[in-house]
This record gives structure tokens, C-alpha cells and sequence, in this order.
């Protein structure tokens, strides 16, 4: 009987012990943190102007027709002010300001709340569409209270974070969460290494920072996954990776990445096994663009980069972002797996800015086509091409629509190629502020969406559409 009294005291010890050992690693608040980094945390309004063409008669003309000119010559073009929310933090008292590019993207104005209720103007220092990283700079000489970025190599799954933004325009709120994974790639930048957390993020968190328990910035909070506001999915940008980009624009007013000169592709099983590699790894060259740093060096197309400047790849996808964090002119030794053997080769890095290379990649570059469920309709971003093209103003923001499913609620009103600007009355400029709205509207009694569109002819017109 003592025996067993001994061994349930000792299970009970131990069943004690392992909980207070777990419950020392949650936090019992977060208000200490939090008190202590809503200051460097800010709120970024931006406003742009659109100008459109008014159409000054009560009917429309058909392309081609002889009074589409008379129409060109009476319909005076009309401006209007967009306007859009984002969040930002604050890394130098003397008020430079990162948040993300498409937060400030074209803004004409741009306005920056600190601390809650003090209004300042913002210019832009430098912006980067590939990383969606932008510096701004309050315009006043007063003193601010930064914050400075930590090691995001270090941050680990189920570490606890905390994120501060600006979700719908509600500034200064507070949300809590683990990270949940590290290294994803959602298709929206070139350069993606997100780290995802389940803190809770909406439309407005853009560009607002990602803390850990120090109170260090460890990400920027940059997208949700999640057609209608945070499910506990989101993703940021590494502290690590942002920062390169951060010092180069502050330093130059723009970025300098590394440059190869190569397309790659994964290495599958099948070419592992044909090329008698112990495994799937490195970069796979699919091909070598003419007199760049690769063609120099030596590189060819069925090479795989195994190791680069001493790093080792793993995943294809690696290999572009530590080219990219690689000084411009750097020497850099590569080893490459070719003929069933390890070769090496000494490889000077261009940039990849101002690269042919670059810019017909640039041209190139698919666009994602994106479905929106509850419309049943399939939509693309509105290009620079489309623009041109279609000779709409330079200003213009919205989505294309590439497909209509015959049960759709714009079936009979509206036609493929149409390109969304507005849904009551706010700017569209992605699908997830197209599929928020819909989620409003279906929501309300009135379940009646109002869209302002370009149709098939370039015509904009404001169509009225009943959702069931």
C-alpha cells in the first residue's frame, strides 16, 4: 500500500510540474508590450486622384460611330479623390516610417497618425513592388519612439506574437497569436518567404509590424488568406529579408538585388534519379541568358546549383532570394551538379535592376486569375497593359473579369472583359476587397450590391446588381 501511495504522489508531482513548466510559457497579459509599442505603431491614410471621362449625354455610341469623336470632344474629364487605409511602424525618432508599397502605391497624398491622434504628412523615401516594402518620411522635425527589428531567423513555430495595425480603420488594435509556419510562398511577390500567424489580420493591417515577445519587430504584416476578413491565416514579411530591402532604399531611393542570369526550376525525383543525385535538391538551370553573369561564368542549362556563396539549396525557390541579398558586383563561388559530378564556378553578380533579363521577365510575368465564389465570376488584376490598351486614365485600379458562370448574379448585366472599379462606392483594388464587400452586402436587408465599371467599350457606367 505505500508503494502505490509513493507512486501516485510521484505521477501527481509530475503531472504538477509539467503544467506549471508549460503555463510559465503563456503569457498571463500582453497589456505591458502593448502599452509599450502602440506608440511606434501608426496608422497611414493615402489619397489618389482618378481622373475619368463623363459622358454628357444620356445615351451611349457605339465604337466606330461618327459621334463617338463629338463625344471625346464634350465629355470633359472629371477628377475624383480615392482614398485607402493601411498601418506602418516607426524605426528612427526622426519619423522614417515602414509600411508596404501597395499601401502607398500611387497615393498623391499620404497622411501618417501616430500615437493615436497626431496627424503628419508623409513622403515617400523608397519603394520596392517586388518585396511590397515602401520607406516613408514624416515631414516635421519632431522626435518619435521607434522600434528596432529582431532576428527573424530565430523566431520559431509556436512562438508567440503579437500584431498592431489599423484592420478597417480601427487604429491601434491589438491581436495575439503563434507563428504557425515559416517559409510560404503564396504567389504574390517575386521574392516570398512569408511567415504565416494565426494573430488575427485584416484589410488596414497592411504594412503594420509583427512583434515578439521582446518587442521586437520580427515581420510586416502583408496578406490574408481568406475571402472575407482573417481566418486565422496570415502571412509577413521576415524581419530579415525586409530589412535588406529597408536599407536599400533608404541609403539609394531604391533597391540593388543580385542578379545570375538563369531560369530555374525544381529538381524532381525522376531528375534526381537520372542525374544519380543522392536526392531532390538545388536549382535545376533551365536555361542561361545571353551575356549574363552566368553565360560568363560558364553556366549551362541542365546544370543544378547545389551551393550558393557557401549556402546550400535546398528548394529552388531559395535560390532567388539569396542571389537578391547578394551585393551588386560580388564575386561569389557557385557549385553546380553536371555530368553526374561536382563542379565549381566563380560567378561576378550583376544587378538585376537594370538586367534585359529583368524587364522582359517583368513583361512577361503571368497574372493570376482569381475566382470570387459568391459573384461566380473569375477576375485578373488591372494591368499597365490593360491600361494602355484600352486607353483608360493612368490612375485606374481594379479588376478584369474573365469569366462569367451562367448562374451568376452579372450574367445578364454585365459582360466578360469589364473591369470592376468600385463596389458601394470604395475602391477596388484587389479580390479580397471585392469578396469583403459582397460579404457586407450579403449581410444587410437591402442585399443589393452597386458597381461602377468600364464595360467591354471602355464605357464607365454604374450598374445596380440584387444578390440572392
Amino acid at each position: 500500500m505505500k508503494k502505490v501511495k509513493i507512486f501516485l504522489f510521484s505521477v501527481v508531482f509530475f503531472l504538477n510540474f509539467q503544467s506549471n513548466s508549460f503555463s510559465q510559457n503563456i503569457p498571463s497579459s500582453f497589456a505591458d508590450l502593448a502599452e509599450r509599442l502602440m506608440p511606434s505603431v501608426v496608422n497611414i491614410s493615402t489619397t489618389t486622384t482618378v481622373t475619368t471621362q463623363s459622358n454628357p449625354f444620356p445615351f451611349q455610341f457605339p465604337p466606330g460611330s461618327p459621334f463617338e469623336d463629338m463625344f471625346k470632344e464634350f465629355g470633359a474629364p472629371q477628377e475624383r479623390q480615392s482614398a485607402a487605409l493601411g498601418s506602418g511602424f516607426i524605426i528612427d525618432e526622426k519619423g522614417i516610417v515602414i509600411t508596404n508599397n501597395h499601401v502607398i502605391q500611387d497615393a498623391d497624398d499620404i497622411i501618417v497618425r501616430v500615437d493615436g491622434d497626431k496627424d503628419y504628412k508623409a513622403k515617400v523615401i523608397g519603394a520596392d513592388p517586388l518585396s511590397d516594402i515602401a520607406v516613408l518620411q514624416l515631414k516635421t522635425k519632431e522626435k518619435f519612439t521607434p522600434v528596432k527589428f529582431g532576428n527573424s531567423d530565430k523566431a520559431r513555430i509556436g512562438d508567440w506574437v503579437i500584431a498592431i495595425g489599423n484592420p478597417f480603420g480601427l487604429g491601434g488594435t491589438v491581436t495575439s497569436g503563434i507563428i504557425s509556419a515559416r517559409n510560404r510562398s503564396i504567389g504574390l511577390t517575386r521574392y516570398e518567404d512569408y511567415i504565416q500567424t494565426d494573430a488575427s489580420i485584416n484589410s488596414g493591417n497592411s504594412g503594420g509590424p509583427l512583434f515578439d515577445m521582446n518587442g521586437d519587430v520580427i515581420g510586416i504584416n502583408t496578406a490574408i488568406l481568406g475571402r472575407s476578413g482573417s481566418i486565422g491565416i496570415g502571412f509577413s514579411i521576415p524581419s530579415n529579408n525586409a530589412k535588406l530591402v529597408i536599407d536599400q532604399l533608404i541609403k539609394f531611393g531604391e533597391t540593388k538585388r543580385g542578379w545570375l542570369g538563369v531560369r530555374i526550376q525544381d529538381v524532381t525525383k525522376e531528375i534526381a534519379d537520372v542525374e544519380k543525385l543522392d536526392e531532390p535538391r538545388g536549382a535545376l538551370v533551365a536555361s542561361v541568358a545571353k551575356n549574363s553573369p552566368s553565360d560568363k561564368a560558364g553556366v549551362k542549362a541542365g546544370d543544378i546549383i547545389l551551393e550558393f556563396d557557401g549556402e546550400k539549396i535546398q528548394q529552388m525557390k531559395e535560390l532567388p532570394i539569396i542571389v537578391a541579398k547578394t551585393e551588386v558586383g560580388k564575386k561569389v563561388k557557385v557549385k553546380i551538379w553536371r555530368n553526374k559530378k561536382e563542379i565549381f564556378k566563380t560567378i561576378v553578380l550583376g544587378r538585376l535592376e537594370t538586367s534585359e533579363d529583368f524587364k522582359v521577365a517583368e513583361k512577361n510575368t503571368p497574372i493570376k486569375e482569381l475566382e470570387v465564389e459568391k459573384l461566380k465570376i473569375t477576375v485578373r488584376k488591372l494591368t499597365k497593359e490593360d491600361i494602355k490598351s484600352r486607353k483608360l486614365p493612368n490612375q485606374t485600379s481594379g479588376l478584369v473579369i474573365t469569366k462569367i458562370e451562367n448562374n451568376s448574379p452579372l450574367f445578364n448585366s454585365i459582360k466578360v472583359n469589364s473591369v470592376i472599379l468600385e463596389a458601394q462606392k470604395k475602391n477596388i483594388k484587389n479580390v479580397n476587397d471585392l469578396n469583403e464587400i459582397v460579404n457586407q452586402v450579403l449581410k444587410s436587408n437591402q442585399k443589393t450590391i452597386l458597381l461602377v465599371i468600364y464595360n467591354d467599350q471602355n464605357q464607365r457606367r454604374y450598374i445596380g446588381i440584387k444578390l440572392d
